[in-house]
C-alpha cells in the first residue's frame, strides 16, 4: 500500500521532506502554506504534478485529502496545535524539531497518539547519520566500558539576514534561541548516547551578539546523568565568520570517540581497548559530506516511519525522544533564569516562561 502524504509548511527545511517523500515513493496528495508563492516554488522545484493540491488552510487539506502521513514543517511554536488537530483527524506524523516548545503540548501529543494508535516521529534526522549509527552500535555493545562523560559542541553562525528572512526566528513564542533551534539535534544525540536519564542540569545562557532577537545566542550547560556520567553542552550562533563545527564526544573507561563535520557526519576519533576494528578504516567508511548542516538523514527517517506505519511498529525516533530533547533545553533555560541547578524530570515548561528574559 502506498501511503498518501501531505506537507504543512513550505519553508527552509521543506525541500528535505519533499525530496525524501519522492525518494520513498509516497503519494504526495497536497502541500500547504499560508503564503501561496512558497507552494508554487516548491511545486516548480520538484516538478510536482498538477494532481498535487495546494492549500492555505491545513485543516481543510486534511479533511479533503485524507492523507495517511503528514509532515509538519511550520514555525516551531505552531507544531503542537497542528499535531493535535492532525491526530484528531487520523494522521500519522513526522514533526520537524523541536517537537513543540511546550512540555504540556508534547505530553498531549504522546497521549493522543497512543489512544488513536498513530505513529508520531520527530525529525532528529542526525540519528540516521552513518557515523552516529556506528557510534550507537558501540554504545549498545558496551564497548566504552563505563561511560564517564560526553560533550556536544555546536559552533555555528547565524547573521541578521537569517532572522530577517523569517521574523519568527529567535522569538520566544515561535522558536527559542540557539539551543532550541540550531543545537537541539546534537543535544538530542548527547542525551541519547549517555543513557537518556538525567538527574540534574546547570546552565547559563546569554544574548551577546544578536540584539535583533529575543532569545539566547549562547548556551552552556553541565549535566549529571542518572548513570553517574556527566555531559557538557556548548552552543553558539556567534562564530565568526561562518559555521565552524558540530562535534560530539563520548569518553569511556575503555573507549573514546569524536564525531564531527557539518552535522556530526564523520568519525574523527575512534579508539577502543577491544581493538575489534581498524580506526582508520572506520573513519573512512563512516564518513559523509553533505551539502549543508541538514545532512542525509531525512530519507532514512522517512523510510523508518513508513515501515513503522505499515508494520505497526514503534519508529526509531519517537515523540518521547523529542520530549527528552525539549526537556533538556527547557531545563537549561530554567537553570539560567534562576541561577540554580534544575532536577529532572520536568512536568511542565515552555519557552514562553522566558519572555523578556534578556531585556
Amino acid at each position: 500500500m502506498t501511503l498518501k502524504y501531505a506537507l504543512i509548511g513550505c519553508g527552509r527545511i521543506s525541500p528535505n521532506h519533499i525530496a525524501s517523500a519522492l525518494e520513498r515513493k509516497l503519494n504526495i496528495v497536497a502541500i500547504c502554506d499560508i503564503v501561496s508563492s512558497r507552494m508554487d516554488d516548491t511545486a516548480i522545484q520538484f516538478k510536482l504534478p498538477d494532481s498535487v493540491k495546494k492549500y492555505t488552510d491545513y485543516k481543510e487539506m486534511i479533511i479533503n485529502e485524507k492523507p495517511d502521513l503528514v509532515a509538519i514543517c511550520t514555525e516551531s511554536g505552531k507544531h503542537g496545535q497542528i499535531a493535535l488537530e492532525c491526530l484528531d483527524l487520523g494522521c500519522h506524523l513526522i514533526i520537524e524539531k523541536p517537537i513543540t516548545l511546550s512540555l504540556e503540548e508534547v505530553d498531549k501529543i504522546i497521549i493522543k497518539a497512543k489512544q488513536k494508535k498513530l505513529v508520531v516521529s520527530v525529525c532528529h534526522q542526525n540519528r540516521f547519520n552513518k557515523s552516529i549509527v556506528k557510534i550507537r552500535e558501540a554504545v549498545e555493545a558496551n564497548r566504552f566500558g563505563k561511560i564517564l562523560h560526553g560533550a556536544a559542541h555546536i559552533r555555528w553562525r547565524r547573521d541578521e539576514n537569517y532572522y530577517t528572512q523569517a521574523p519568527w526566528r529567535g522569538t520566544w513564542e515561535q522558536d527559542g534561541g540557539a539551543l532550541m533551534n540550531q543545537c537541539i539535534h546534537n543535544i538530542d544525540l548527547l542525551r541519547w548516547m549517555m543513557g537518556d536519564e538525567i538527574e540534574e542540569v546547570f546552565g547559563m545562557t546569554d544574548k551577546l551578539n544578536h540584539d535583533f532577537i529575543e532569545a539566547e545566542d549562547l548556551g552552556l550547560a553541565l549535566i549529571k546523568f542518572s548513570n553517574g556520567s556527566y555531559g557538557l553542552i556548548e552552543g553558539s550562533t556567534n562564530i565568526y565568520p561562518r559555521n565552524l563545527e558540530e562535534t560530539l564526544y563520548i569518553f569511556g573507561s575503555q573507549g573514546t570517540i569524536k564525531a564531527g563535520g557539518k552535522s556530526v557526519n564523520m568519525i574523527e576519533e575512534w579508539s577502543f581497548a577491544d581493538k575489534l576494528d581498524n580506526p582508520e578504516e572506520i573513519k573512512s567508511i563512516y564518513h559523509e559530506d553533505p551539502p549543508n548542516v541538514y545532512g542525509f538523514g531525512h530519507s532514512p527517517l522517512y523510510q523508518n516511519v513508513i515501515d513503522a506505519i505499515t508494520l505497526k511498529q514503534t519508529p526509531y525516533v519517537t515523540a518521547l525522544d523529542g520530549r527528552n530533547a525539549l526537556e533538556l533545553v527547557l531545563a537549561i533555560y530554567q537553570s539560567s533564569a534562576t541561577g540554580k541547578s534544575v532536577k529532572l524530570p520536568l512536568k511542565r515548561g515552555s519557552t514562553m516562561d522566558y519572555v523578556g528574559r534578556f531585556k
